[in-house]
């Protein structure tokens, strides 16, 4: 419901923004809200082709770990700390060893080996929910954490600014892993509350934990010079996810299955299921191209400028402010507004060091929530919408204050 009346309000603002701007003589307004259109549906529909490559290979490598035994070994590893987050799932449930399989490849930066195992992990909860066009707890749990983007590696944002000659690329690194470790913390700490899930010492040990590895990581690239520490994220993200694929292949080999056959059958999967969120995206990219072409975004940062500035607040942040707003709508579109923020202002001025903060600090709420509930025909979002931008919020804020702190 939240994301209908979300979708709704794209087309009315831009309308009414667009009715201002004609007012005032913008005579080509219209056309360009209607080329977005247009482009945006077409953005969509390509966007969904070309996952179908990336959705077959990795559903057909997941396959392999499903009849290899792999993913329910995950699975009664993680039960301990999965049961107490998604209590409505059954201990031992194979969608625990996709969950984790999903979040392993965030926290690398893998978006596309990500978005496969999300959508296991979400099919097998629509097997599990009673109501199949409402979400459940799970799926909200699930995707909250989703939304919150916490990445361990940004190999690509570290990547932009080497390209644009910044004189130390991966200056950002640490600022980016604290600000998304506080996206993510908050998003999941907002879902346990709403959800009503107690904090026991298991998951006290647990998020303790998790901060722990945060911290020791943090500790172990401040170590690193700093020219050395892209191409040693860039490796590692690179041999993990080798290492994860050869682990699933000699786990089919050990349960003497046909490794080739098991990958095909599950890379059949990719097809249907690139076909079935077409609908979705399209959707949710079309709101948002006609909310961009007809100046609304552009009036909504100029408005806070205006209103920092009238509060006697350092305004420096506001030039930044385009890649937070622009994130949770689209990835490709935040990244479009990281670059141009880098090269307006200077790949290495604040303003260019904040975007990539913002840009690496959440994730696509609304592009994710489009594709992972598109996939499994959900109409009844619940608050997942609400709850992922609390941690976007989260995320944003702390992009801003951490930003001051290191390059202020």
């Amino acid at each position: 419901m939240v994301l209908n009346w979300i979708w709704i309000s794209f087309f009315l603002i831009a309308f009414v923004v667009a009715v201002i701007r004609l007012c005032m003589g913008d005579a080509s307004v219209f056309q360009d809200i209607m080329d977005s259109t247009f482009s945006s549906a077409k953005t969509g529909f390509e966007i969904s082709l070309g996952l179908t490559g990336v959705l077959s290979l990795w559903l057909g490598i997941m396959k392999i770990g499903e009849k290899g035994g792999l993913v329910n070994t995950f699975a009664r590893r993680l039960t301990p700390i999965f049961s107490r987050l998604f209590p409505d799932l059954p201990k031992d449930d194979p969608a625990y060893g996709h969950i984790f399989m999903n979040f392993a490849a965030n926290m690398l930066g893998l978006d596309n080996a990500a978005t496969p195992m999300g959508l296991k992990a979400v099919e097998r909860m629509q097997q599990l929910n009673e109501q199949k066009e409402r979400a459940s707890d799970p799926m909200i749990m699930f995707l909250v954490i989703n939304t919150s983007g916490l990445t361990l590696i940004p190999v690509s944002i570290l990547v932009y600014r080497a390209q644009l000659g910044a004189a130390q690329p991966a200056d950002v690194f640490i600022p980016i892993l604290l600000a998304t470790f506080f996206s993510t913390m908050v998003g999941l700490l907002a879902t346990c509350l709403v959800q009503r899930i107690r904090f026991d010492r298991v998951l006290v040990l647990f998020l303790g934990g998790l901060s722990a590895v945060v911290a020791l990581i943090i500790w172990g690239f401040t170590r690193l010079p700093a020219v050395k520490i892209g191409p040693v994220s860039t490796s590692a993200a690179n041999i993990i996810l080798l290492l994860v694929i050869m682990g699933f292949i000699i786990s089919g080999i050990r349960a003497k299955i046909n490794v080739y056959e098991a990958f095909v059958e599950g890379a059949k999967d990719g097809f249907h299921t690139a076909v079935r969120i077409i609908p979705y995206l399209v959707a949710i990219l079309v709101g948002i191209g006609v909310f961009r072409a007809s100046g609304a975004m552009d009036s909504l940062v100029g408005g806070i400028g205006w209103l920092v500035e009238k509060c006697g607040l350092d305004n420096r942040f506001v030039g930044a402010l385009p890649t937070a707003l622009m994130k949770p709508l689209s990835g490709g579109g935040a990244r479009g507004m990281m670059i141009d923020a880098m090269t307006t202002y200077g790949v290495d001025s604040f303003v260019g060091r904040l975007a990539c903060l913002l840009q690496g600090s959440t994730d696509t709420t609304f592009y994710i929530l489009a594709v992972y509930f598109g996939s499994v025909n959900i109409k009844n979002t619940r608050n997942a919408v609400s709850l992922g931008l609390l941690a976007d919020l989260a995320g944003i804020l702390a992009a801003i204050f951490i930003g001051y702190l290191f390059f202020g």
